[in-house]
């Protein structure tokens, strides 16, 4: 006993689509468009989604030093990098304050 129906053949399928096309009920036809077409578009949109563009190369710019550096110089280098820094986090900040000030926002 088998439990699922033997495949159907081509012309069967054909015969079939005939008669469901041959039907007056034209809501039945619509239907049956929009619902092979909804699948359609969604495999369609992940098919356009995937295509996506190569990874530009980028440029990491590297600072070497002298390996005789002194413990002063580096110590010298560090401080001119804070204060550079600290000028850029300042601006950020004031930049924040001005949103909050337009925004009524109080900090």
């Amino acid at each position: 006993m088998a439990i699922f129906p033997r495949p159907s053949t081509p012309r069967a399928f054909v015969a079939d689509l005939k008669a469901f096309l041959h039907q007056q009920n034209r809501h039945k036809l619509m239907i049956a468009v929009v619902s092979g077409l909804m699948p359609m578009i969604i495999v369609w949109g992940f098919y356009v989604d995937s295509k996506t563009d190569k990874p530009k190369a980028q440029v990491i710019f590297v600072e070497s030093w002298p390996s005789t550096r002194t413990d002063a110089e580096i110590e010298k280098q560090n401080i001119a990098d804070q204060k550079v820094r600290d000028a850029q986090r300042k601006a950020k900040q004031e930049e924040y304050r001005r949103v909050a000030d337009k925004l009524g926002i109080e900090y």
